[in-house]
């Protein structure tokens, strides 16, 4: 049997490795457009930061090493430009002779993956301004900071985008982050968001945020103009592009194989193309969304790995299914990390599914021990408890955390599950009710409606209806921030001051720092005829939500 593998980084290489380890007698050869096979993408900013500071590092593996290793012939600078699915050969263009041969296979397994959108911005050909999606285009942002680079406009607020503006903020360069949405890291809802606005902020990076970019414009200087839709203007050294990824489906299309809704190729659950002899694995495909069973591009390593090996069971002859595709992923942002499973408020919303919400900030270790920072952690889940999703930031136990419910969500769990969870315990490391439990137990009381809540994005809309807003905090407390137009009475004082409410009002929002002494007023005032909600999250979710960039 012989087997043709387009692509040679993350899903090729780990698709032809893993049908070596399973036939010994393959035929296998990959096909490589560039210069580099099997680099850590992933780690690209984090050279540029010098965080990484030996750039071999990052090249996982050689084709020497690839061939000694698995006897896989890995040939870079050899672009696949045709498909003839009739003959099963493909044309190989050998990229620095400019000569094109034909090549047999018996089954063919495609992972170009993806390529980041470039759109026709006026000047956007200019230079100073890169990319950052291979090792060149991070060579060339090395050089410009080793050449005195001292201000960098990033344009994108994705997982590179931010990655990267942290990097060139740890070279000591002015950073700025355009981004035409209104908050960065739209894998998060924008309560999440928030937080991450908040580090980037305080470590001195520029937010221009719900502004696009209208247009680029070199000047006399070589420094770069970067005019913003609004019609500022910013000034740069470097400007790099991370707007986002588009699939490299142009290959698998001029063959005439299916393409979804969202323009990656369609693959089945053996990941089949529409060709049965062709495979497609990685950023190139679409995919099957785990939790709302939507068709999806979520361009992420772990999946991108887990399909390569899925493909090269089914090509050796094992019947094995890839069950979709939850989108967990986490990023660092300075000293913050955020991360995701699941399904988040856009994707419910958009498909009509009815869903609930609950925010926590626990510690993320118990409280006495020393150390001890906040999480905040929210869970959506659907009106039966089924669980839909869980994003969390925090400076400590954020991966823990989501890896747990990434666990729970597939397989298949409920709010009421993660009451159940028995998880490590010791001081330094959680506590005896871990944040994961507390996700439930709050989740519990909205579903058996022992309490109301209401969003931060609700308020506004609650107070204009009427609501009194209470604070329950001390007045130290208060002191330091206030939501504008609440009440103030101490929770030790409330049940003495009731007389002070008013009973007419639709409802009254509690709140506190986090939400636990809010919930404990919600029971009193409740069991005393008041008609009650607790603001989910308290008053440090609606402090990170209010958080503006520029």
């Amino acid at each position: 049997m012989r087997v043709l593998v387009v692509g040679g980084n993350a899903g090729g290489a780990s698709a032809a490795a893993r049908l070596r380890r399973l036939d010994e007698n393959a035929e296998i050869v990959v096909y490589e457009k560039g210069d580099y096979i099997s680099f850590a993408n992933c780690g690209l900013p984090y050279h540029v930061g010098g965080v990484i500071p030996d750039r071999s590092q990052l090249l996982v593996q050689t084709p020497q090493s690839m061939k000694e290793r698995f006897n896989i012939d890995f040939l870079t600078g050899h672009e696949v430009t045709a498909i003839d699915r009739q003959a099963h050969t493909v044309t190989v263009r050998n990229l620095a002779t400019g000569s094109d041969v034909a090549d047999h296979y018996d089954k063919l397994i495609l992972s170009p993956g993806g390529s980041p959108l470039r759109p026709p911005i006026p000047g956007i050909d200019s230079k100073g301004i890169t990319p950052l999606w291979t090792i060149p285009d991070m060579d060339r942002i090395v050089a410009a900071v080793r050449s005195g680079a001292r201000r960098a406009v990033v344009v994108g607020g994705g997982f590179i985008g931010v990655e990267l503006a942290e990097n060139l903020r740890e070279q000591k360069l002015d950073v700025a982050l355009v981004e035409m949405l209104p908050q960065v890291l739209s894998f998060l809802d924008p309560d999440m968001a928030a937080y991450a606005h908040q580090e980037l902020l305080t470590h001195g990076v520029e937010l221009h945020l719900g502004d696009g970019v209208a247009s680029f414009a070199e000047g006399t200087d070589s420094r770069l103009t970067v005019t913003l839709a609004s019609g500022k203007q910013l000034t740069a050294d470097l400007v790099v592009l991370a707007i986002g990824v588009r699939p490299n489906t142009d290959l698998a299309e001029h063959a005439g194989l299916a393409i979804g809704p969202t323009h990656g190729v369609v693959v089945d659950d053996h990941l089949r193309t529409s060709d049965p002899d062709i495979y497609a694995v990685g950023d190139v495909v679409e995919v099957e969304q785990f939790v709302t069973k939507s068709r999806a591009l979520i361009p992420l390593a772990g999946p991108a790995n887990r399909q390569a090996r899925i493909a090269a069971n089914n090509i050796a002859g094992q019947d094995d299914i890839y069950r979709g595709t939850q989108g967990t992923s986490i990023v660092k942002v300075f000293d913050l990390a955020a991360g995701a499973t699941g399904a988040g408020t856009a994707l419910l919303t958009r498909l009509g599914i009815p869903f609930r919400s609950v925010t926590i900030h626990p510690g993320q270790h118990a409280g006495y021990y020393p150390g001890s920072t906040p999480l905040h952690i929210k869970l959506l889940y659907g009106t039966d408890g089924k669980l839909f999703g869980a994003q969390a930031t925090g400076y400590d136990g954020v991966d823990k955390r989501i890896d747990v419910l990434a666990t729970a969500i597939r397989m298949g769990a409920t709010v009421d599950d993660l009451t159940d969870l028995e998880l490590a315990y010791a001081p330094p490391y959680g506590s005896a009710k871990d944040p994961v439990n507390m996700l439930g137990f709050v989740a519990q009381n909205d579903l058996t409606q022992l309490t109301e809540s209401v969003a931060p994005e609700q308020l506004n809309d609650e107070l204009a209806r009427g609501a009194l807003l209470l604070d329950v905090r001390q007045p130290e407390e208060t002191s330091c921030g206030l939501i504008p137009g609440a009440m103030t009475i101490p929770l030790p004082e409330l049940r003495g001051r009731l007389n002070e409410l008013p009973r007419d009002r639709k409802i009254i929002v509690t709140y506190c720092k986090v939400g636990l002494r809010a919930y404990v007023a919600q029971r009193i005032l409740a069991q005393h005829g008041f008609q009650v909600a607790n603001l989910s999250g308290g008053y440090t979710s609606w402090e990170a939500a209010t958080t503006k960039g520029d």
